[in-house]
């Protein structure tokens, strides 16, 4: 039997994420924080997308390598890789080597800017689907939090609209999730009540 990630302090966090250090650390200081800034939601977008059929903790040892092949989640830089730079980052070892998955991220940026175009920002067109407001959800220590909501279902079907790739209504409430549109902490984590 693998033993879970003790952290050294005595805090009460959710299960998910006492697997390894770096998972705690995520907890502790991102996930559900609510974000406004367009290069930390496109940052989420592209390792959310990367991780469809993959864990996120594999996501998470691998996001300085995305970093690195992703100009730091630089959306402008991205939506002018050319075509022949996803032959270089289908060498890198840094990130997943799925070639529709990196191009798909490349096509996102170029929708992202659009949206940033209609709305005057990510975060202004993605908060709208929430109300502008974080949802503040009430788990149980067993509760499984949802993979779907009706406010993921709309943000998907709106985004694919727009042409977005890899970014179905599961990847998005997690990205919600991420990114405190939710707060899906389970009310015995000491970070539910920080982030009410």
């Amino acid at each position: 039997m693998k033993l879970k990630f003790s952290p050294a302090d005595s805090k009460t966090r959710c299960s998910w994420c006492l697997g390894f250090a770096e998972y705690v650390t995520y907890h502790d200081t991102e996930w559900g924080v609510a974000v406004y800034d367009d290069r930390i939601h496109f940052e989420f977008l592209v390792l959310e997308s990367a991780q469809a059929g993959l864990s996120w903790s594999t996501i998470l040892k691998k996001r300085e390598g995305y970093k690195n092949a992703f100009a730091d989640f630089d959306y402008q830089v991205v939506a002018e890789f050319p075509d022949s730079y996803v032959e270089v980052l289908l060498e890198d070892k840094g990130i997943i080597r799925n070639k529709l998955k990196i191009q798909g991220a490349i096509t996102n940026a170029r929708r992202f800017m659009e949206v940033q175009k209609e709305f005057g920002s990510f975060s202004s067109y993605i908060w709208s689907f929430v109300g502008n407001k974080p949802i503040q959800n009430s788990l149980k220590p067993l509760d499984k939090a949802p993979v779907t909501t009706a406010e993921s279902d709309a943000l998907a079907k709106d985004m694919k609209k727009r042409g977005f790739k890899f970014l179905g209504s599961t990847t998005l409430y997690a990205h919600m999730q991420a990114t405190g549109l939710v707060n899906d902490h389970h009310t015995d984590c000491f970070r539910h009540a920080e982030l009410l």
